[in-house]
């Protein structure tokens, strides 16, 4: 038995690793690519540029591919968009190598690689479900193990481009996290069978109008959950400040009041150590605890503090235990949102739901910078580090106050329920439109079959 279950989960630890391996070839670009711009070009609004021409596409294809991942298959489609993104990836030291790469091509070509691997990254987490389903893993393990695997994709592929870069240079980097995308590819299609994640048999040919009505659906089943719905713009509105935290308020403390850059790594470093252990500990120990308690708490100690630390130290030494504390705590919340979103989105929604909330949860986070740079500009690091505390922690009581929260708790009963009257809604409210259409059509049509008629009628009474 213990023999069939280890099988069994060879799928899931298959799928950690492909994600693994792919992110830290990603996490290892997202150095090496700015890098290769400034010294290329030494602009940093050119660098600003490549950068939106990259993440714009993923995060839209993230919110819309749906209905695609749907009629190919998650498991083909992680396979197809990996594929390509390491041709492409792969290209670009080639170009470089040769002198072609110029701004435009840069920027097309991490375009296309963004695009692609918001579709293939859109099929990936619903994957998570259905391989933990073969191997009997709890949700929440599941989804802390996948989480886990993108923190330690961090950890290691950021400071490891910055060593390889000295060494082999921005485009070699480059061309490694192309192989990586390859290797993925291998991972993923030796140990996640490809019965796993095969296209929904009801699935029609995709046309502009069942598109559109496949991604309405998921919309409107994300819109009636009222937990989902509060997951998803609690994550918004927290990336939005904590990407002005990261991008802007971090370097000016640490530029203004400790004087070192290593202070902006060190913060960083200590935060991610934190939040690899949370999202361990919320892994292993996440299927015995009180979800909602849990999550509300964490979610309270990681958030806010981290602003008003900045504005009341200019040193290290209680900065780094107090983050430390935080990525703990921040940790936990992924493993348990993730297995509330698996347990209440049914199966053959969850490509386009999921999409969906990531895509939400990240819309934020381009006009974050903006925001952390426009605040402390106008009123001052310590003000501005203390009203997007102040932000962060209204954010904070939500879990505490609302009622909708309370779903969080294990309640599978309810869930399935809830689960069922948002996808019942979500049809209902199709069906209404199907139906409107329909009139509306016939309506239309009524005049000319009207007209057509008419000659029948008076040949009819001439005859007569």
């Amino acid at each position: 038995m213990d023999g069939s279950r280890g099988d069994g989960r060879k799928p899931l630890y298959g799928l950690v690793a492909a994600y693994l391996v792919s992110e830290a070839g990603t996490a290892m670009s997202a150095v090496a690519i700015p890098w290769l711009v400034l010294v290329t070009t030494g602009s940093a609004a050119e660098t600003g540029i490549v950068g939106f021409a990259q993440m714009a596409p993923y995060v839209t294809l993230q919110a819309i591919a749906g209905p695609v991942v749907d009629r190919v298959g998650l498991r083909r489609t992680f396979l197809i968009g990996n594929s390509v993104a390491a041709v492409i990836m792969c290209a670009i030291p080639a170009l470089h190598a040769t002198g072609q790469l110029n701004l435009a091509a840069l920027a097309g070509l991490v375009a296309v690689a963004g695009a692609v691997r918001g579709v293939a990254d859109c099929a990936t987490a619903p994957l998570v479900p259905m391989t933990a389903d073969l191997g009997g893993v709890p949700y929440e393990r599941a989804t802390g193990i996948y989480s886990g695997a993108n923190r330690t994709a961090l950890l290691v592929g950021m400071p490891t481009a910055g060593a390889l870069i000295a060494a082999i240079g921005a485009a070699g980097v480059v061309l490694i996290d192309g192989v990586t995308f390859a290797a993925g590819v291998l991972i993923l299609a030796t140990f996640v069978p490809a019965s796993v994640g095969r296209a929904q048999p009801t699935a029609t040919t995709i046309t502009l109008r069942s598109y559109a009505a496949d991604l309405a659906e998921g919309l409107r089943f994300l819109r009636a959950d009222r937990l989902l719905l509060a997951l998803a713009l609690s994550a918004a509105l927290s990336n939005l400040l904590d990407q002005a935290l990261i991008s802007v308020l971090l370097p000016v403390w640490a530029h203004d009041r400790v004087h070192r850059a290593i202070a902006i790594g060190l913060v960083g470093g200590v935060l991610g150590i934190g939040l690899l252990g949370g999202v361990m500990a919320a892994a292993w120990l996440g299927p015995r605890l009180p979800r909602r308690m849990i999550y509300a708490v964490g979610q309270f100690v990681a958030a806010s503090p981290p602003f008003f630390a900045l504005a009341a130290w200019a040193s290290l030494a209680p900065v780094l235990p107090l983050m430390l504390v935080c990525g703990v705590a921040g940790g936990v919340l992924n493993p348990i949102s993730g297995a509330v979103m698996y347990e209440r989105i049914p199966a053959q929604l969850q490509a386009r739901v999921l999409g969906a909330v990531k895509a939400s949860a990240w819309v934020g986070i381009p006009f974050g910078s903006l925001f952390g740079g426009l605040l402390a500009e106008t009123t001052g690091l310590t003000a501005a580090l203390v009203t997007s505390g102040s932000l962060m922690l209204l954010i904070t009581l939500a879990p505490f106050v609302f009622p909708s929260w309370r779903g969080l708790d294990r309640q599978p009963a309810l869930a399935a329920a809830a689960a069922e009257s948002a996808q019942a809604e979500a049809q209902a409210e199709a069906q209404a439109q199907a139906q409107a259409q329909a009139q509306a059509q016939a309506t239309a049509d009524a005049p000319r079959a009207a007209a057509r008629d008419a000659p029948a009628t008076s040949q009819g009474a001439a005859s007569t």
